[in-house]
C-alpha cells in the first residue's frame, strides 16, 4: 500500500471516529428510570407528590417507579435504598426518614453515578443530594401557631410531633415553639410524639386532656398525628372546646374539618414538590442548570375557605 492510500485511509477511520463520537455526544442518556423513593406508602402527602412526579417525568420522556416503607422509619427505608443502589437508576428522588441514619445508602447511591434529589425531608450531610425541594416547615410552624391565635387560643397548648430526628416536623415544631409565646399561648410540656400513628396520638392527647384538662389547644405536625389528635379529642367530649390544628390536608382530615373535629390545617404543596424534583433531577442528567433548594409555600385551610378554588386545589390525593 503506498503512502498516499495511507493518509487518505487513515483520514478517513479518523474522521468515522470523530462523526461516531459527535453521535454519541448527541444521543440523550439511555437510562430514562427514575426512583421514587417516598417516606411512607399511603399516606395522601407522598400519592400527591407521586402525582407531581409522575406527571413532570411523562412531559419528559422518562418514567417513575414508586417505593416506599410501610412505616416511616429509616430501619425499612434502607434497605430498601440499598436495592436501588443495585439497580442502579438514572436518578432518585427521595424522602429520606432520618437526617443521620439515612445518609450512609444515600451517600453510596450518589457515588455510584445516580442523580439524588431531596424532596419533603433532608439528611444534615450537605454533600448529599443535587437539589433539595421542601416545604418552608418552620414558616408552617409559624402558620400553626397564627391558625390557633385566630380560633381565639391564649392559654395551655401542647405540641404532639411524629419522631425526634425528621428534618421536616422538627422544624415545624420549632417554628410554632418560636411564635406560640408572642400570641399568649404556653406550652404544657415538651413535644410528645405519636411515632406516626394515629392510636398512639390518640392515647397522647387523651393523657394531656386528664393531666389538663383546661387544655386549650393542640398543634399536630402531620397527617397521621393530626387523625389520632382529632379523635382523642372527640373521644373524650371536646370537639370544638380544644382547638386543634393539624399539619396535611389529606382526605380523611378534610372530612374531620368539615365535621368541626379539627379547626385548622396547614396545607403543604406535595404535588408541587414531586413536580420540580423530577425538573431537578432531570436538569442534572442533561447538563442544565439546577437549583440547589427550593422551599415550596404552605396555606392554611379552614371550613370557612375550603370551597376556594385557590384553596381546595391544595387538598391531597388518595390517588393519581
Amino acid at each position: 500500500m503506498n503512502a498516499a492510500r495511507k493518509i487518505v485511509l487513515g483520514a478517513g477511520l479518523i474522521g468515522t471516529a470523530a462523526l461516531a463520537g459527535t453521535a454519541a455526544l448527541a444521543q440523550p442518556a439511555a437510562n430514562k428510570k427514575i426512583v421514587l423513593m417516598v417516606g411512607v406508602k399511603g399516606d395522601p402527602f407522598y400519592v400527591s407528590m407521586q402525582c407531581g412526579a409522575q406527571a413532570a417525568a411523562k412531559s419528559l420522556g422518562y418514567s417513575v417507579q414508586v417505593q416506599g416503607p410501610d412505616k416511616f422509619d429509616a430501619t425499612l427505608q434502607n434497605p430498601l435504598l440499598d436495592a436501588v443502589a443495585s439497580a442502579k437508576p438514572a436518578a432518585l428522588l427521595v424522602a429520606p426518614n432520618d437526617v443521620k441514619a439515612s445518609a450512609p445508602p444515600l451517600k453510596r447511591i450518589q457515588s455510584a453515578g445516580t442523580k439524588v434529589v431531596l424532596v419533603d425531608t433532608v439528611v444534615t450531610d450537605k454533600s448529599i443530594g443535587v437539589s433539595r425541594i421542601a416545604t418552608d416547615n418552620e414558616l408552617g410552624g409559624v402558620k400553626a401557631a397564627q391558625a390557633l391565635a385566630q380560633l381565639g387560643v391564649k392559654g395551655k397548648v401542647l405540641v404532639i410531633s411524629t419522631d425526634p430526628g425528621v428534618s421536616s416536623v422538627d422544624a415545624r415544631v420549632a417554628g410554632f415553639d418560636k411564635k406560640a409565646a408572642t400570641y399568649g399561648m404556653k406550652l404544657v410540656s415538651k413535644t410528645q410524639y405519636s411515632h406516626n400513628s394515629p392510636a398512639t396520638a390518640a392515647q397522647v392527647i387523651s393523657a394531656a386532656l386528664a393531666k389538663d384538662p383546661d387544655l386549650q389547644g393542640v398543634f399536630a405536625t402531620n397527617l397521621f398525628t393530626a387523625q389520632g389528635v382529632a379523635t382523642g379529642v372527640r373521644q373524650a367530649g371536646k370537639s370544638g372546646k380544644v382547638k386543634v390544628v393539624g399539619f396535611d390536608a389529606g382526605p380523611d382530615q378534610i372530612k374531620q374539618l368539615k365535621a368541626g373535629q379539627v379547626q385548622a390545617l396547614v396545607a403543604q404543596k406535595p404535588y408541587d414538590i414531586g413536580f420540580q424534583g423530577i425538573q431537578q433531577a432531570v436538569n442534572a442528567l442533561t447538563g442544565k442548570k439546577v437549583t440547589k433548594s427550593i422551599s415550596t409555600t404552605s396555606l392554611i385551610v379552614t371550613k370557612a375557605n375550603l370551597a376556594q378554588p385557590s384553596v381546595s386545589k391544595y387538598v391531597y390525593k388518595a390517588n393519581c
